[in-house]
């Protein structure tokens, strides 16, 4: 059976920073035109779901709140699902990641020295300081369980240039406190199955694109979707060979040729 949904990533490729990447922006309306499911999924909690259907609005990308699975969401649905709500959280992240657990009832809170919060959740901060994490250090320290919204050492920037992702501050604290995170956002599962759930479609049925193989290509190869990797974000053909575990379904120089692709999709061998 065919492709029934698609699961985008966005920066990298349907935009650069601000900026719609060639032929990103119609490749997705003819998918919507011609009935299909699509989610996206980027893995960057600085922003809320509303914040993204705002950006992808912008750029002319019809999308809804519930077809947006961030990795701040989607972390708030783990607390939720595990029955949480109301427990203590110190996050070290922006306010999109700060909306998304306050919607799912967790209490942010302050570091304090005389209260342990149950929860350090990190995301990208681009205000991110000693301080914090100080803070995060010794909460985690003293018990606070270590959560991550998602690894990614470098976030892509305008130019081709790249930028220290919240990969990098969760390094920071992996290596300070010797503790390794709960990780939510790709290449874990968590993000994709709750698409699938929410969907109900099989992981047979689901094309997964994205632009970099680590995380957007591992997370559908460990669900058994059909994975598709573009390459106008961060990684490029040669880095294939870096991830010989990892070979997508098909690579492609850019969604245009999704167009050609449409009416005849990748077999499963």
């Amino acid at each position: 059976m065919g492709v029934q949904l698609y699961v985008f990533d966005l920066d990298g490729v349907l935009y650069r920073m601000d900026e719609p990447i060639h032929a990103a922006v119609q490749a997705v309306g003819r998918l919507q035109g011609r009935g299909c499911r699509v989610f996206y999924l980027p893995n960057n909690a600085s922003k809320s779901r509303a914040d993204y259907v705002r950006k992808l609005g912008a750029i002319g990308v019809r999308a809804a709140e519930e077809e947006v699975m961030t990795s701040g969401y989607a972390l708030g649905q783990w607390f939720l699902e595990r029955n949480e709500a109301g427990r203590t959280v110190y996050v070290i992240g922006e306010s999109g990641l700060l909306d998304e657990l306050g919607a799912a009832g967790m209490r942010i809170v302050d570091y304090s020295e005389k209260e342990t919060a149950d929860y350090v959740a990190v995301g990208w901060d681009r205000q991110f300081s000693y301080e914090k994490l100080a803070n995060a250090h010794i909460s985690i320290s003293r018990g606070s369980k270590f959560i991550a919204t998602n690894r990614d050492a470098t976030f892509p920037d305008a130019g081709g240039r790249t930028l220290p992702g919240s990969g990098s501050l969760v390094a920071a604290l992996v290596t300070s406190t010797g503790v390794q995170p709960i990780a939510i956002g790709k290449p874990e599962p968590y993000t994709l199955d709750l698409i699938l759930r929410r969907t109900g479609v099989s992981p047979d049925q689901c094309m997964v694109i994205g632009d970099r193989i680590d995380t957007d290509i591992a997370i559908g190869k460990r669900v058994g979707a059909r994975t598709a990797l573009v390459l106008t974000g961060i990684h490029t053909r040669w880095d294939l060979e870096r991830y010989p575990d990892l070979t997508p379904d098909l690579v492609l120089e850019s969604l245009a040729e999704l167009q050609r692709l449409e009416s005849d999709p990748p077999s499963r061998s």
